[in-house]
């Protein structure tokens, strides 16, 4: 599949929500989704290290760099350690570093730019809350679905299996 998101915009028109974010895609994963994990912080990653370090199954960490491409929130040696620990994808509302690295990853990565700048590190950031993003509020526990396409939420789990049934 090369697409996933414009076939949910279609079978669940009510349920989602587009996410006006403009990224770019710098993983190797081109599709990814799961459970959105929210992180707010200001050109400063620590905490982000801190959180990928835990298990990631099934979920998507959204970090709100508040839109600065000043420093990199994401590398490469973060996201090895969101693989290891099994995290689906990482979408940063600001700048990733070591692209070329990063695609190779088998990880969905998506990010509003680069910057070879890597952050000061003051353990500043809050942890699971609501994000307000270009005026859309993105909730700790939507489910996030990203594809080359853009980004889409819905508050429930949408099941895929769905889709095929629909193509039959």
């Amino acid at each position: 599949m090369k697409d996933l998101l414009p076939d949910l915009c279609d079978h669940y028109e009510q349920a989602i929500h587009f996410l006006p974010l403009t990224c770019n895609d710098y993983g190797g994963k081109p599709i990814f989704y799961g459970q959105c994990v929210t992180l707010r912080c200001f050109e400063d990653n620590s905490l982000v290290r801190d959180i990928l370090s835990q298990d990631g199954t099934g979920k998507v960490l959204l970090i709100d760099g508040h839109g600065s491409c000043r420093r990199a929130l994401l590398g490469d040696q973060l996201a090895l350690l969101a693989i290891k620990n099994h995290w689906q994808g990482i979408i940063v509302n600001g700048a990733v570093r070591d692209v070329g690295t990063l695609a190779t990853l088998e990880l969905g990565v998506k990010a509003i730019g680069a910057c070879p700048i890597k952050t000061i590190k003051r353990q500043m950031g809050e942890l699971n809350v609501t994000l307000n993003i270009n005026e859309d509020l993105v909730y700790p526990g939507d489910y996030i679905y990203a594809d080359l396409n853009g980004i889409i939420l819905s508050k429930t789990e949408l099941d895929l299996s769905a889709l095929n049934e629909a193509r039959s």
